[in-house]
């Protein structure tokens, strides 16, 4: 199981970007996504598109994150760019176990880095981390999400000519 874990997310400002997150951890393969501030809107939001576009994956928003990464039983993973090289890092990662990936938002408390088995650097430059998640995830699935099936009310279909899309009568 992947589980990710976004910190510091204020609605009034990180809306757009942690419903990105959110919407990156699903495609990509990612089984839930943990928000450490209650937001409601979001949890519609991705429970919508869920709904319209397939797949198991859950949203839970107003979970305390110290609690959270204190009682993991499986390997945490915190992607910042003053971690170690990912293309060295990702081989070291446990398949077998569950994965916590923590993104921030904002300058991340050193608990967070002290309590990551993985301290992962996507690059060593400031960097979205949206982008973070979605290399991160590429990476450590070895593409496979590619070829995962969400089986939706929607379906879309690959085309290099305009929109192709699926969309299932109830």
């Amino acid at each position: 199981m992947i589980s990710v874990l976004r910190l510091g997310h204020r609605p009034f400002r990180d809306k757009r970007i942690t419903t990105h997150v959110a919407l990156v951890a699903r495609a990509f393969m990612a089984d839930e996504i943990f928000i450490d501030t209650k937001d409601e809107e979001l949890e519609r939001t991705i429970n919508s598109v869920c709904d319209r576009f397939g797949n198991s994956f859950s949203i839970k928003t107003g979970v305390n994150s110290y609690n959270l990464v204190k009682n993991w039983r499986g390997i945490i993973v915190h992607l910042t760019m003053y971690g170690a090289d990912l293309r060295k890092t990702i081989p070291k990662i446990p398949r077998d176990k569950d994965i916590l990936v923590v993104v921030g938002s904002e300058k991340v408390p050193p608990f967070f880095y002290e309590h990551a088995d993985f301290n992962i650097s996507i690059g060593n430059q400031p960097h979205s981390e949206v982008a973070a998640l979605a290399i991160f995830l590429d990476r450590f699935t070895e593409g496979r999400w590619l070829d995962k099936k969400f089986d939706g009310k929607i379906i879309i279909h690959p085309s290099d000519k305009g929109k192709d899309a699926t969309i299932k009568e109830d």
